[in-house]
Order: structure tokens, then sequence, then C-alpha cells
């Protein structure tokens, strides 16, 4: 694919091959002509002259001589297959006469007659769909973002008075993948003004810039990051495989060829942390998060169910590095059946096969409840790097959960016996926990007093945990998950 070459690298691709059409397909014109401008000046045995053309001022004042400043583009295409002499010709804004034939026909005919001659037109286009008999003249070159040396040279002009190290440029470098050059420089203006340091708060500013591009396509949902991996209780099989993999979207790690994670299944009931999981791996990775959420791809409410689920993909790869978080998966393939036609089946079907051949750096999280719902091809591996099955929590996560909510609540945890409340909230979820002791908090304020222990243990005699309501799914779950999925927590340590 050509996104897995940089521009540069296309570039002279297509120079060295001598088609005599090349297609810059890109939204940054002034970006796509200063790479044409290094190939020119870099040329030998001397500098190739670079022309431009466009609708508007033809040529231009600043045209070479005898060049007509006409916008007619047939005389322009005319002149550089009749006089014009060895350099690269630049015309914008040529898609617009695609469906004109003569337009076309000029044009075939021009990049004929150059081949060969040192002579090269590069289109300008927004899009890649060419009129088939250009075709085969043509190379089309896919730049749409800055690659990472574009990046880094400006990045380190923008940072050089600050003495930043390599270390923060190499991190910036990763965070800014997936705007323009515009808009990082307009983000590095803003930012370097208002932060003095290069701390955790400038970084998550430079994350949250990537929900402006997401905002635009309407699809995905840009989740702000806020939990880290104290915030979770329990899970530790899940917390030391996210820890492994947390320097695996460095510019290092991509410098020693370390293989990227592509995935993460996190599967069980509701209420058991496999939100907030998928939301502690972007944190500790450092990668902006973005929820897709399957309903509304089917709602039709942006198109067609297939072409909106295209576009989500195509945006969370422009913004790459990034985690794509796809919220109760199995609502996107449930009734999925081989051999089945239509919108489920071909979204399906395009899922696994991006999932298993995609190269951008995005790390895909996906939660399921109703995991007898999945079809097999979706866990086999190859797509997931891991499927974890997110169980309810034992003892001592439970007590490691009330600890968390009791802080969130201003309550000390000192002044509870967290052994007698984690045996009294056995076979509840972690949600299950937050809302009892919410609830505690409230009901003692509305007394007019700080919530006590047996305020809780009043509360926790109301609730009917999920477990005891559909404990024949839990079984179910249970026995499917068994030889299809690691427990996020070590299975010594599960309640008997």
């Amino acid at each position: 694919m050509a996104s897995m070459q940089t521009a540069v690298e296309q570039i002279r691709t297509a120079l060295s091959s001598a088609y005599p059409v090349i297609v810059l397909v890109g939204p940054e014109e002034s970006r796509l002509e200063n790479l044409v401008a290094r190939f020119a000046n870099a040329a030998r045995p001397e500098p190739l002259q670079v022309v431009t053309w466009n609708c508007a001022d033809g040529f231009g004042s600043g045209g070479p001589d005898g060049a007509t400043g006409d916008p007619d583009p047939l005389e322009a295409l005319a002149w550089v297959a009749d006089e014009g002499t060895r350099g690269l010709y630049i015309f914008k804004d040529l898609e617009s006469y695609f469906d004109n034939p003569r337009v076309v026909r000029r044009l075939r005919d021009t990049a004929i007659k150059i081949r060969n001659t040192g002579r090269f037109l590069f289109l300008m286009v927004p899009h890649a769909e060419l009129p088939p008999t250009l075709r085969p003249l043509s190379y089309i070159v896919v730049s749409m973002f800055p690659d990472e040396s574009e990046l880094r040279t400006t990045v380190t002009a923008y940072l050089k008075p600050r003495n930043a190290g390599p270390e923060i440029i190499g991190r910036l470098v990763t965070a800014l993948k997936g705007m323009s050059l515009i808009e990082v420089e307009h983000l590095l203006i803003r930012l370097l003004a208002r932060h003095e340091r290069f701390d955790d708060d400038f970084f998550t500013e430079v994350l949250a810039e990537k929900e402006q591009i997401t905002r635009k396509e309407g699809i995905l949902e840009f989740v702000p990051p806020s939990e880290g991996l104290d915030d979770i209780g329990g899970l530790d099989q899940l917390k030391t495989w996210v820890q492994e993999r947390s320097g695996l979207f460095t510019a290092e790690a991509r410098a020693a060829g370390l293989p990227l994670p592509k995935g993460i299944l996190l599967m069980g009931m509701s209420g058991c942390g496999k939100s907030l999981a998928v939301k502690v791996i972007a944190q500790e990775w450092k990668l902006p998060l973005f929820r897709l959420d399957m309903n509304l791809v089917f709602a039709g409410v942006h198109g067609s169910p297939e072409w909106v689920f295209h576009r989500a993909l195509q945006a969370v790869e422009a913004v790459a590095p990034a985690v794509l978080w796809i919220d109760e998966i199995e609502m996107g393939v449930a009734g999925y059946h081989e051999g089945q036609t239509g919108a489920l089946t071909r979204i399906f079907s395009s899922f696994l096969t991006w999932m298993q051949e995609h190269r951008a750096e995005v790390f895909v999280a996906a939660t399921a409840n109703r995991i007898n719902l999945l079809p097999a091809e979706i866990i086999r591996k190859g797509r997931f790097d891991q499927v974890f099955f997110v169980d309810l929590p034992n003892q001592e996560e439970r007590k490691a959960i009330l600890e968390i909510h009791l802080r969130r609540q201003g309550m000390n945890p000192a002044n509870y016996d967290l052994i007698l409340l984690s045996s009294a909230t056995r076979g509840w979820n972690g949600a299950e926990i937050e809302q009892a002791v919410i609830s505690a908090r409230i009901t003692a304020h509305a007394k007019g007093s700080e919530p006590t222990q047996n305020d809780l243990l009043r509360t926790f005699g109301k609730i009917i945990p999920l477990s005891k309501t559909m404990s024949e799914q839990l079984k179910a779950i249970r026995s499917w998950a068994k030889t299809r999925a690691l427990p996020a927590t070590t299975p010594e340590k599960l309640d008997l």
C-alpha cells in the first residue's frame, strides 16, 4: 500500500520509474509543493525548474518565459507539451476538468509526449479518482498527513529555543501524527505560550487536539484521559500485560523494530471494569482514545452502515497512533453467519480483514458482554493479541475497589473494616460497589452526618447484585470463557 511509504519515498519511486504524470493526493498544497521543490533542487547535473499552474491565474506572472497566463487548461497543457523544457510542472485544480473529454484527451497526449524528456506533470488532487485512460501513465502518491521526518523538522524548529531533549521531541512527534503541518504549527504556538514545561498537562492538550479531527467526521467520540492503573482494583494479569507494552508506541521502540500490539478483547459481565480498563490502557500508553458506537454505525444517521464503518476506520488511522474503543462489539456482529450477505456481513468481513492487515498505529480495544454472540472468527489469533475474561472481583479486589471509591467520596478507608465490607459484597461487580458507596454517602448527608460502617452495611443490604438475578447467564459466560480467554485476574486469586 502507498500509505506504508512516506511521501518522499513515493515521489522518488515515481520519478525513478519515469511516470510522466505523478498524482499528489493530500489536503496541504504548500507542503506537497515543498516536497516537489526538494526533488527539483536535488536534481543532477543541475536543479530543475518548478512551474505551477492553477485555474485562476494560469502559470501566473512569475511563470516561465513564453508561458501563457491564460487559465485555460488546454492551452497550459499544450504549452508544456510543445514548448516546456526539463522541469517539474505542478497543476492544481485539474480534477475539476476530468469530466471534460477534451481536457482528458489533451492531458493524455501531453503525458505521452513528455515521457522520458525530463518533464513531469504533478497533479494536486483531493482524491485519487482518475479517468481510466490516464491510469497507465500515472503514479499516485498518497500523502494525507506529514510523515515523521517532516514532523520532526517542524517540532525541532519550534522547540529549539526551549532546549528540548530528543526524548521530548520524539514523544511530541508521536503525539502529533495525523495532524497537518498547519495544525501542528498553530498548536505548538499556542501550547508553548501557555506552558513552561513539557509535563503531562502539555501532552494531554496535544492529545485532546486530535478531537478536532474526529469531530469533523462526527462518527468517533474522543474520550478524554482520566483513569490510571491505580484506579483499577485487581485484574493483575491484565495490568501486567498493559505495563509490559507501555513503551511500544514510542520512537525508540520503532527504531528497535519491536512489533506493535494490534488489539485486545475484554469479555465478561456488565459492570466488571472492562470500559475502565480500556481507558486505563490509553492513559498508560499516552495515546488518545476514540470510541466507536456500533449502534450509531447501524443507525443510518451518517449514511449506509458500510460507509460509516469504513469512514470510522479511515478517521482513526488519520489520527494514529491511537486506541480505538469498540464498545459492545457483539452488537456489530450479532446475527452474523458465514455465507450470509448484507450490510452486517460486509462490515464484519471488512473489520476482520482490517484487523489482520492494517499497518496504521491503531490499537483496537473491544469490549463484549454477551460473549456467546461472538463468532469464532473474531477471537482467532492474529486479530487480537489477547482475549481476556473479566470475572466478578474476588475478595482482595473488592477491598481495593472499596478503597478507591471511599477515597473518591471523601471518606477515609482507614475508618472502615474493609475485610467485613468486602465479605458483605461477595458476588458484586465493581459498578455495584461504586453505587452502594455513593448511595450510603447521600443517605448520610441527608441525615446531616458522615457515613458510618453501619450506613454502608444497611445500603449493601438493599442491593441485589447482578450475579444473583443473572446467575444462569454468569455460569454460561464462565463456562464459555474457560477455554477461550485468559483470566484478567490470576486464577489462584479467584474466590472459590
